[in-house]
C-alpha cells in the first residue's frame, strides 16, 4: 500500500504530469485515509462564512449520517466534513440508469468550483471542463465506481498553479488578470502550488461512494529543486486543452525564468507558453 503524504512536496510527484488522462490510483491503508493533523478552526471558519459550501439532496442524508458515525461524530455530511481536514462528497447511482451522481457535497476549500452548480450532476457532466475526459476516462471511471467494494480505500492527487495562497480558490477574473502581478523575479513568492489529495471508498451500509478532497497549498519557492523541476516538466507536457484550462500561458514563462535563474533544469520549449484561454475548473481526474 502507498502512503501519499499530506503536503505539496509529498503529493506532487505522485500526480500525473503530462500525457494522457489516467486515474492514477494508489491503494491506501485506513491509517493513511485522512489527514491526522487537521486544522479544524480553519475548517469551521470556512464553513461558517459560506453557507453554499454544503449541498445535500435527500438521497445523501442516510449516507451522511453513516459517514459521521464512522468519524465518531454525531450528525450528517456537514458535521463529518467539519471534523476532518478533507472536503467530502457523496456519489450514488441513479436507480433508473445506474449512472453515478453527486448527491451531497460539503466543500470548504473549493478549487474553482461551486457545489451548488454541481449537485445532482452525473460524473461526465461534473468533469465536462476537462478536455478528453469523456473519451479517454469516463468509461474507466464508471467501471471503477461500479466495481468498488466496501473496505478498500484508494487515493490519488492532482496539482494546480494558483495566484493565491487561499485555501478557498474561486477565481472570478481572467487568468491574464489573476496572474498579472507575477514576474520572473517574484514568481517564487507570488505563485502557489496547490495539490488536492483525493480518496475514494464505498460506505458499507448505504453503499454510497465517498470522495474526499484534502487541499494543500505552498509558495513555489518553498519546494525542493526536484519538485520544481517535476512541475516544470509537467507544464511542458500537458495537452493543449489543459494548457488553456489551467491558464498556463499566464504564468509558465515567469515560472521557467525564475527557476532558470536559480540554476534549476527546465525544458527549453513548452506548449504552456502559448496563449491560452481563461478557464480553470475544479476537482478532477488528472
Amino acid at each position: 500500500m502507498a502512503a501519499l503524504g499530506f503536503s505539496v512536496e509529498e503529493l506532487l510527484p505522485r500526480a500525473r504530469g503530462g500525457g494522457a488522462l489516467k486515474m492514477g490510483l494508489y491503494k491506501l491503508s485506513e491509517a493513511d485515509w485522512l489527514d491526522p493533523r487537521p486544522d479544524l478552526d480553519v475548517r469551521v471558519a470556512a464553513f461558517d462564512a459560506h453557507d453554499d459550501s454544503v449541498q445535500i439532496t435527500p438521497a445523501a442524508i442516510p449516507a451522511g449520517e453513516e459517514l459521521a458515525g464512522m468519524l465518531d461524530a454525531e450528525g450528517g455530511l456537514e458535521v463529518a466534513a467539519r471534523s476532518a481536514w478533507e472536503d467530502m462528497c457523496l456519489l450514488a447511482p441513479d436507480r433508473a440508469t445506474g449512472i453515478y451522481r453527486l448527491i451531497g457535497a460539503a466543500v470548504a476549500f473549493p478549487t474553482d468550483w461551486c457545489p451548488a452548480e454541481k449537485i445532482g450532476l452525473p460524473l461526465t457532466a461534473l468533469h465536462a471542463p476537462i478536455g478528453g475526459y469523456a473519451k479517454q476516462l469516463a468509461s474507466g471511471v464508471d467501471h471503477f465506481m461500479a466495481q468498488l467494494k466496501p473496505g478498500p480505500i484508494f487515493g490519488r492527487c492532482n496539482w494546480f498553479v494558483s495566484p493565491t495562497a487561499d485555501l478557498r480558490w474561486i477565481q472570478r477574473e481572467s487568468n491574464r488578470v489573476a496572474f498579472s502581478h507575477v514576474s520572473a523575479r517574484n514568481a517564487g513568492d507570488m505563485l502557489f502550488v496547490r495539490c488536492e489529495r483525493q480518496t475514494l471508498r464505498r460506505l458499507p451500509e448505504t453503499g454510497a461512494i465517498l470522495f474526499t478532497i484534502g487541499v494543500y497549498v505552498t509558495p513555489l519557492q518553498t519546494l525542493s529543486q526536484r519538485a520544481v523541476e517535476w512541475l516544470a516538466q509537467a507544464l511542458a507536457t500537458i495537452p493543449p486543452a489543459e494548457v488553456e484550462r489551467r491558464g498556463a500561458a499566464s504564468f509558465t514563462p515567469q515560472l521557467f525564468a525564475w527557476a532558470s535563474a536559480r540554476g534549476l533544469s527546465v525544458p527549453a520549449r513548452t506548449g504552456a507558453a502559448r496563449p491560452g484561454g481563461d478557464c480553470i475548473a475544479g476537482a478532477d481526474w488528472r
